[in-house]
């Protein structure tokens, strides 16, 4: 079986999906803490060393190491016979949500929780604008939620894993009530919470952890 090695921090929502996929899977993972907030990313060195994409995560795979969160899940997928596609149509729909969570709901989200809770003095009109944002995506998932057990039907997919992972931090963190706004959101989550195996972001990402700073208003 490969050996794998996580580079991650523990508030990485992208390193979250990579984490939770392999112990879903019954896959160990050594972890290898990154100093994110230190901006060890951003130095030459890092990237020569271990992604010259300059991003986290990055999934060592028998020493060799993968990037870009989606197309890792879809091999793990592929791998394990676990969370994947079971024909063409359903390997349609997984990559249009893969996609639209990445452009979207991940990709704002990130930015949104990352400037409301770790930085000291975010700009409020950009938050305002990305919440607005926010708002949007998340009315689009949870009518979808409303109608779905799972994002493709009656089973998880890491589509789900990879959409789930963001949300599943602390609401503090996140600024969203999905229990009083989403519940459909929310009870999807549960579900996803009852796989075998599942464990919350900061039980598998362990580590140092960026400062918390208050959220203004």
């Amino acid at each position: 079986m490969p050996a794998y090695r996580l580079h991650y921090f523990p508030e990485s929502g992208n390193s979250y999906k990579l984490a939770l996929m392999l112990t879903l899977c019954g896959q160990g993972f050594e972890p290898v803490w990154t100093d994110f907030g230190g901006g060890v990313t951003r130095t030459p060195a890092w990237r020569t060393a271990v992604n010259p994409m300059g991003e986290i995560p990055v999934l060592e795979e028998d020493g060799a190491r993968l990037t870009q969160t989606a197309p890792i899940l879809l091999r793990l997928a592929e791998r394990y016979g676990q969370y994947g596609a079971r024909d063409a149509a359903e390997r349609f729909e997984l990559l249009r949500w893969l996609f639209w969570d990445n452009q979207k709901l991940s990709g704002f989200l990130a930015a949104y929780r990352y400037r409301r809770a770790f930085t000291p003095d975010p700009d409020l009109a950009v938050l305002a604008w990305m919440r607005e944002r926010l708002l949007d995506f998340l009315g689009i998932l949870a009518g979808h939620l409303a109608a779905h057990p799972f994002l493709l039907g009656e089973r998880a997919t890491i589509a789900d894993l990879s959409m789930c992972a963001y949300l599943s931090f602390p609401a503090e963190e996140t600024g969203f009530d999905l229990a009083a706004d989403y519940p459909a959101i929310r009870a999807w989550l549960d579900r996803i919470a009852a796989l075998p195996g599942w464990r919350a972001p900061y039980d598998l990402l362990p580590g140092q952890r960026l400062p918390y700073h208050a959220p203004p208003g």
